[in-house]
């Protein structure tokens, strides 16, 4: 294979990875803000569960649930407040529980792009669960701030339990997943192994990370969140890219395995 089908391969996967991505995210934000405004509905505090705020899907900026938080501590419901804004992170740890479980099954190691599908749905739920919990456990707003203020609880109850779950996932992700989807997906192509690294790295850790510490002042809250993600990102394309003895040790158990 020439250098020119290399980069032609890396470029075709990563415009179907970014459209996957892209595409799943959509649903899923609109599935999250659903879910927060059924559970509002069926807990008797929101009359219409479709009434949501549309926002941007590609920025995901503008979104809102409908949901009167502000409402329900004044009428000293603090506990269903903290229901209604912890059901989307639920069902997003679900997803990747689930999703993990599957990638490191035998059931995709011959379906491609079923491997590719599980893979960036796992991504974008992960990555929601990341912009919550570390990013923004001490918030004092949002779903984190609502949990908090409607159960009682001190950020650091959500912050060490939620930090250790992430970075367990982080592990199976690009530890244990990562190889499977360089043989996989990838192939014989290192080219489309950089592609997967780069892009799962640059979506999980938060993809506006980068803009924020480019557009928001140091040391804004924001900013400090951006960096953070940035670094995270960095890190794990260094720890992770193609041709280190780990990488290739795991992907030579992986192929043993479809072999065998």
């Amino acid at each position: 294979m020439t250098r020119q089908s290399k980069i032609r391969d890396a470029i075709f996967y990563s415009a179907i990875a970014l459209a996957t991505y892209f595409f799943l995210q959509s649903v899923i934000v609109i599935i999250h803000e659903h879910i927060h405004s059924t559970t509002a509905y069926l807990l008797g505090h929101m009359q219409n569960p479709l009434a949501i705020v549309w926002g941007n899907p590609l920025t995901l900026n503008g979104w809102d649930e409908g949901v009167s938080y502000s409402a329900l501590f004044s009428a000293g419901n603090g506990t269903d407040a903290a229901i209604i804004a912890i059901m989307p992170l639920i069902f997003h740890a679900v997803v990747v529980t689930c999703g993990l479980y599957l990638l490191l099954s035998p059931a995709l190691v011959t379906r491609k792009w079923g491997f590719h599908l599980i893979f960036w749905l796992v991504i974008i739920n992960l990555m929601e669960l990341i912009a919550y919990m570390p990013m923004r456990a001490f918030a004092t707003n949002g779903d984190i701030g609502n949990i908090n203020h409607g159960l009682g609880l001190s950020p650091w109850a959500l912050f060490f339990p939620g930090t250790l779950l992430i970075l367990t996932w982080l592990y199976l992700l690009f530890y244990r997943v990562l190889p499977r989807a360089n043989v996989i997906i990838a192939g014989d192509s290192q080219a489309v192994r950089y592609a997967l690294l780069c892009l799962s790295a640059f979506f999980v850790f938060d993809w506006r990370s980068i803009f924020r510490v480019v557009l928001l002042p140091f040391p804004e809250t924001g900013w400090v969140i951006g960096f953070a993600g940035t670094i995270a990102c960095v890190l794990v394309i260094v720890l992770c890219r193609p041709g280190l003895s780990w990488v290739a040790s795991a992907e030579e158990r992986v192929k043993t395995d479809i072999g065998g």
